[in-house]
């Protein structure tokens, strides 16, 4: 499939099939699954996975690249809805006809918008079995990042809040064309059974989590000084002199709870 990768979509196409043939036998996918594939792009996924499921559906913006997944063997079985990750609905599979199983959602999703699907994706949460993504490694450590590190911050509260997360392996940059600069990494990631935040709540949890890590580098004193008091957060059982990073989610969830 002739297809020249277009920036503005952050298009990096794997190539690579040994690495194709393990992020396949990662997702494990099964005849009964609802399997949906974000930017499937020239199909290096999509091939394997119509090659084991009944139905796939997969979002794809860039409409250049339609003509070649309707093209690719078991192409019948493929539902192409042509439109903005960031603007689907996904609890329109949930009144699919074909299935009543959550949803198993897969993707090699471009750089730049990767952190926005990931916080869309936490809307529907309730509907998801699991996710399996291909991220910039430096994004996977964000994820998975622990407390007190440099890497741990908004998205590693946000993420480790709705999810149980597993990184599982690296990839080259070589394995992809064009060649991005940074390397890339799979993720495994599966809702939490029970989450202490809910939907009503999380738009002022993430808004507080934006506030604490405003400024990493000062304490929590002086970043949450027009969202708490010392002595709010004292209650909640945090030592104003610490600096957002120290905090683990519970802690954050603490503070929540008191305000």
């Amino acid at each position: 499939m002739q297809h020249r990768a277009k920036k503005r979509f952050g298009q990096n196409f794997l190539v690579d099939t040994n690495v194709i043939d393990r992020i396949i036998h990662s997702i494990n996918p099964q005849p009964n699954d609802h399997v949906i594939e974000i930017g499937p792009g020239l199909g290096a996924l999509t091939q394997p996975l119509l090659d084991t499921l009944p139905r796939l559906d997969v979002i794809e913006l860039d409409r250049d690249v339609i003509p070649g997944l309707q093209s690719l063997e078991g192409s019948e079985k493929l539902y192409i809805h042509n439109t903005d990750v960031l603007s689907f609905d996904f609890t329109l599979f949930t009144h699919s006809t074909f299935h009543h199983e959550k949803l198993r959602i897969v993707g090699n999703l471009p750089y730049n918008i990767s952190t926005a699907v990931l916080f869309h994706l936490i809307k529907h949460r309730n509907i998801i079995q699991d996710l399996h993504f291909m991220l910039q490694k430096e994004v996977v450590e964000r994820i998975a990042a622990s407390v007190g590190s440099h890497a741990f911050g908004r998205l590693s509260v946000m993420m480790q809040l709705h999810f149980n997360i597993c990184p599982l392996f690296t990839v080259s940059p070589q394995c992809f064309r064009p060649a991005p600069k940074v390397e890339s990494a799979i993720i495994r990631l599966r809702p939490m059974d029970e989450c202490p935040i809910n939907m009503e709540e999380h738009a002022d949890f993430e808004s507080l989590i934006k506030q604490a890590f405003s400024q990493r580098r000062k304490t929590l004193r002086n970043t949450l000084k027009n969202t708490c008091t010392v002595a709010q957060l004292e209650a909640a059982g945090i030592d104003p002199g610490k600096r957002p990073q120290e905090l683990g989610v519970n802690d954050y969830i603490a503070l929540f709870r008191q305000l």
